[in-house]
């Protein structure tokens, strides 16, 4: 509670308008200062008056010119508030020394010498001394809340320096973890699948069987798709960035019938879709009608597997839905993360997931996102 408070204050203190109100303010305060201190104005003393109150009003911007209107005035002994003020402006905004000094020796002047006559000899003393004070004070308080401004810069810039150090800290464990997590797909994953590759190879040249070259073949080939995209993603772990540009082709609309035929379902392909999506579009139906693809095969073998892809003014819509099982289902490892990436993919692109199971045991997988054409 307190911390916020002293947040909007912060911010409030730091606005034009406050800064608007204190030059106002300040500005009142010297004009009433000349209404108590002459009983009559006579002409030149009005304007000078009038000249050090709108000096006052620029005295941010022109501190150097607020503080040459003052003077006059200070010098009719007229405007004494006025003149420290402008002062201080001054030493708010200048850190040359010679220039301070030279402001406050023509301040210490024209205070001790009011309409250009020494006080009396009595006075003097008391007089140099009230004078020092009126020039060295607004001097002195102006070269404080100069330095604790500079000072706050100062911990603002070492804060986003440290910050900026934390990020790339940071991004350096980042960097070793990504390389690490490669270096195990690549020597553990490919390592098996560049097995399972030859073995279907070989299995694809010994068979006799013509069903058995076929399935051979299909495996031969998913398997070496697979190395194609592990490779991939690979090249993107070991990147220095999040993302990267790889050699290889990303999946489009036109790899969806590939994708059915290669997937040994009993699965049925109704695409009505535009060709100018934007990529990152394509890939997501193409990444759903994957998984839809790939839970089927794992929970419902031998189910009828129907694939909808339509595209509406404002949408593309995708649906995976299959049968119940017709076979006994297949133990297959799986981490549960394939659903959650795809929502994940999904709302990356402003779209959602609709995934749950029907009451013929069935299962219907559902990806709605914006459509997006190509830009041009």
């Amino acid at each position: 509670m307190i911390s916020a408070v002293r947040a909007r204050w912060a911010a409030f203190a730091g606005s034009r308008v406050f800064n608007a109100t204190i030059d106002v303010a300040l500005a009142a305060a010297a004009l009433l200062d000349v209404a108590v201190s002459l009983p009559g104005w006579s002409p030149i003393e009005s304007a000078w008056a009038l000249l050090a109150v709108a000096g006052l009003l620029v005295r941010r911007r022109l501190p150097w010119v607020a503080f040459a209107l003052v003077l006059p005035g200070l010098v009719v002994d007229a405007m004494t508030v006025a003149a420290p003020i402008a002062l201080y402006s001054v030493a708010v905004r200048v850190r040359r020394i010679p220039l301070l000094v030279g402001a406050g020796a023509v301040t210490f002047a024209c205070f001790l010498l009011p309409d250009w006559q020494l006080p009396p000899l009595d006075y003097l003393a008391p007089s140099l001394l009230y004078a020092l004070m009126y020039a060295a004070t607004p001097i002195a308080l102006g070269a404080l809340v100069r330095t604790r401004l500079e000072l706050s810069a100062r911990v603002a810039e070492l804060s986003a320096a440290r910050e900026s150090e934390r990020r790339r800290d940071e991004q350096d464990v980042l960097r070793r973890e990504r390389a690490r997590i490669s270096r195990e797909m690549h020597d553990v994953v490919s390592h098996q699948v560049s097995l399972t590759a030859v073995q279907a190879g070989a299995l694809q040249v010994a068979s006799p069987d013509p069903e058995a070259r076929r399935v051979a073949g299909i495996i031969r080939t998913l398997s070496v798709r697979t190395l194609d995209e592990l490779r991939q993603m690979v090249s993107v772990l070991r990147a220095d960035g999040a993302t990267t540009d790889s050699p290889a082709p990303q999946p489009t609309l036109a790899d969806l019938p590939r994708l059915i035929a290669d997937s040994g379902l009993d699965a049925r392909l109704e695409a009505d879709l535009p060709s100018d999506l934007t990529p990152a579009v394509q890939r997501a139906v193409y990444r759903t009608v994957q998984e839809g693809l790939t839970n089927a095969r794992k929970h419902a073998p031998g189910a009828l597997v129907r694939v909808t892809a339509t595209a509406s003014t404002s949408s593309i819509d995708v649906v995976v839905q299959n049968d119940a099982a017709r076979a006994a289902r297949l133990r297959l490892p799986s981490s549960g993360t394939g659903l959650r990436g795809l929502r994940e993919r999904a709302e990356l692109l402003g779209g959602r997931l609709h995934a749950a199971e029907g009451v013929d045991g069935g299962f219907r997988l559902a990806v709605s996102v914006p459509r997006r054409e190509t830009e041009s």
